[in-house]
């Protein structure tokens, strides 16, 4: 309710409004609102704020997508945010074409599921890569078959479980592929008209590039669209980093694989002579029997130790380790 005037407050104003100290049509256009149309088939659920921290969790998932996808396919991957944006989850399905590539995500814990759209000429180009070709996509689009549809499946599933990492500043999740589909029209996982936020990662593979767009509905998102900001996406990753986090860095690296060679001994012989080699040759090295052999760790040479056995297999004993200065 607004307020009240006192009467010595009503005759003030009349005695302004006589006098020409206040203008009535000034007043009146200084009250006027500034009214917007609200199109209520498009409700604005996600704001620039929400777009923009979407943006920096898959900038995260693009750089995982970029060391990890070369595992798969032995060549240099490329992946960049493209863009971000809210629209209706018919608007996206319409925009698909037939065959597609969509991976269905549950993305528990959290209700409902995601969708990965997997460009066609990046899933042939990977099948192509992925079967001993050069990674070049068909010219026609057509249906996949079930052993190329199995090769695919691997490629999405791994690309589901990076997922985790990025995410871990909002939400722990365990996201499972729940299923692969082709036909756009059995990937209806909400009403057309719901909204969804599409983060659209550009993907370069060699010389073949196209989209992978994440497909994010409210649905699935509505429990966590607090956290889905800047200021406490930030504000989070900073906590995160305390004095265990030397210990978490030092305990992954402890867990990756390192080429190790000992060194037995090197000699120089003709060609003519390895090429008429038989069992029982001997082929006489540089090194004696007593002599410490040279080990090491990729190419640098970090010990040395002495041959000898470990039950049924062979083994070198540590007997010094060589220092950097050294």
């Amino acid at each position: 309710m607004g307020e009240v005037l006192s009467q010595n407050e009503i005759d003030s104003l009349l005695a302004a409004l006589s006098s020409g100290e206040l203008d009535v049509e000034q007043m009146a256009g200084e009250d006027e609102k500034q009214v917007k149309n609200y199109d209520f088939s498009r409700p604005t659920k996600f704001s620039k704020e929400h777009l923009r921290t979407l943006e920096i969790i898959f900038e995260h998932y693009g750089r995982l997508l970029s060391t990890n996808l070369p595992l798969y396919l032995r060549k240099n991957v490329q992946v960049a945010v493209a863009s971000s944006e809210a629209v209706t989850f018919s608007e996206f399905t319409n925009a698909l074409s037939n065959p597609v590539i969509l991976g269905i995500i549950n993305f528990a814990p959290l209700n409902g599921n995601i969708i990965i759209d997997l460009a066609t000429n990046l899933g042939y180009a990977m099948l192509d890569r992925m079967l001993g070709g050069s990674g070049i996509p068909l010219d026609k689009s057509r249906e996949f078959s079930a052993i190329e549809l199995t090769l695919l499946q691997k490629i999405i599933a791994m690309m589901t479980g990076l997922l985790v990492e990025p995410w871990k500043n909002v939400i722990d999740i365990s996201p499972t592929l729940s299923r692969m589909e082709t036909n756009p029209q059995f990937a209806q996982v909400i009403a057309p008209n719901d909204m969804i936020a599409i983060v659209t990662l550009n993907l370069k593979l060699g010389d073949v590039e196209g989209f992978v767009n994440i497909c994010l509905p409210f649905f699935t998102l509505e429990d966590v669209m607090d956290k889905l900001n800047t200021k406490y996406w930030f504000s989070t990753m900073q906590e995160n980093r305390d004095e265990n986090y030397e210990v978490y860095i030092e305990s992954l690296i402890r867990k990756v694989d390192i080429p190790i060679r000992a060194i037995l001994g090197r000699t120089t012989i003709l060609v003519s002579d390895f090429t008429n080699l038989q069992v029982g040759d001997c082929i006489r090295l540089d090194t004696k029997v007593d002599n410490d052999m040279d080990v090491y760790v990729g190419n640098i040479k970090k010990f040395t130790a002495l041959p000898g056995s470990e039950k049924d297999a062979y083994a070198v004993r540590v007997t010094s380790v060589i220092r950097e200065e050294e």
